[in-house]
């Protein structure tokens, strides 16, 4: 897109007689106001006084309307129609994620954080004019309700065989004083595949009550069907599991588990040590990992008696994805399938670093998740191969579904 000779005499002036931000920001604004004519044309169907079959209404003027830009504030103006509305894409209403990002940073001065604080908060995102409190009450309510919604859907669709449940951490403003609060995330994979965002809270993460009240709430909304439980060893989770969702395995987490392991031995022996570790998911089958478990085990305890005596307790938990389907075990093994979603959720925070309430915590991180949530289901593509997952479900001669144990590595 080339701009006019207009275009191109004012912004000459610009330079020589302003400073270089005012020439950036007349730049900005110039190009801006360009792309805005050249939509509008196409939405019309003719350039200015063009004359055109294709035209289906005509220009009425402009309405101003004021635009944070990296460059600046700038203005430009909005074509308006005789017939129809437009409204150009670039000025669309922000991202719900972004939405909710401006919402915890107005609602942090309106707790009293620092209005230096809020000021590069607002830098980091880049916009220097703000946004009035009625358009941050209108941005909230908006946003609570919409996660609201989502955290309280109703999960009877379908079964989910498979839960993943992390915590990621996050300072959080409580009683004057900042405190690491977890930010706890479920998801769950259905019987045909398809994986979906469960739910979400905030809380204690090695209370035993918490996860008995988060699971709990996952059943009341018609949470059915789990047959593993994939998570880090959070104190209390496992019982739980055991209380809350009964028949429900639990799958600790290998990379976690392989954490632990390696401190109990010295810094210089720790590659090899993991490297030994890694030797039992090698193995093909069912028998043959609990086989090498044992193995690796005897190996350890000749100079690492502390690391024996953690896989001991362990050998259930850590191997229970070996009874699930095979084309599973990678997914299963480990909580990294929500890696991701972390890794978001926490470029997403950065930016805000401390949160003024909880409320906000939730706000922000259920906008993250919801994006996320809405990916996930408009793909195509499956999470597991609705062939793979059959084989939790073997069909009966009757034609419905039964339960049964399924073969090692099955």
């Amino acid at each position: 897109m080339a701009l006019d000779q207009s275009d191109v005499s004012a912004l000459l002036a610009a330079l020589k007689s302003s400073d270089g931000a005012d020439l950036v920001r007349d730049a900005v604004r110039l190009v801006l106001q360009d792309l805005i004519e050249a939509e509008a044309t196409q939405v019309i169907g003719a350039g200015r006084y063009e004359r055109s079959d294709a035209r289906v209404t005509e220009r009425n003027g402009h309405r101003q309307r004021a635009l944070s830009t990296k460059g600046g504030d700038v203005e430009v103006g909005i074509p308006k129609l005789r017939k129809g509305s437009f409204f150009p894409s670039i000025l669309e209403p922000r991202r719900r994620i972004d939405q909710a990002l401006y919402a915890v940073v107005m609602e942090a001065y309106v707790h009293g954080v620092s209005t230096r604080a809020v000021d590069e908060l607002v830098a980091a995102l880049g916009v220097s004019a703000g946004i009035s409190r009625s358009e941050v009450s209108r941005i909230c309510e908006r946003l609570d309700e919409g996660v609201r919604a989502f955290r309280t859907r109703t999960l009877d669709h379908g079964r989910f065989p498979y839960v993943f449940l992390d915590a990621t951490y996050l300072h959080v403003r409580s009683e004057h004083r900042v405190v690491s609060k977890a930010c706890v995330i479920a998801t769950g994979v259905r019987e045909d595949g398809h994986r979906e965002v469960l739910g979400i809270t905030v809380g204690d993460s090695e209370d035993e009550l918490f996860w008995r009240t988060f699971l709990t709430s996952l059943k009341a909304r018609g949470l059915s069907g789990v047959r593993l439980v994939i998570s880090d060893q959070h104190a209390g989770l496992v019982a739980a599991i055991r209380r809350c969702l009964q028949g429900a395995a639990h799958q600790r987490c290998r990379v976690h588990f392989a954490r632990n392991l390696l401190a109990t031995v010295p810094k210089g022996n720790q590659e090899m040590v993991a490297a030994v570790f890694r030797t039992v998911f090698a193995q093909a089958t069912k028998e043959e990992m609990a086989t090498q478990w044992d193995h690796v085990r005897e190996t350890f305890a000749e100079r690492f008696e502390k690391a024996a005596k953690l896989m001991d307790g362990a050998k259930e938990e850590v191997l229970a994805f070996s009874s699930f389907p095979r084309a599973h075990w990678r997914q299963l093994w480990s909580t990294n399938p929500l890696e991701r979603l972390n890794m978001e959720l926490k470029r997403r925070c950065r930016v805000v670093g401390i949160f003024p309430n909880e409320t906000a915590l939730v706000r922000l991180a259920g906008a993250v998740l919801l994006d996320m949530h809405e990916e996930w289901i408009a793909t195509e593509r499956r999470y597991f191969s609705e062939g793979s997952m059959a084989k939790l479900y073997p069909e009966r001669d009757d034609g419905g579904a039964v339960n049964v144990e399924l073969e090692p590595g099955g």
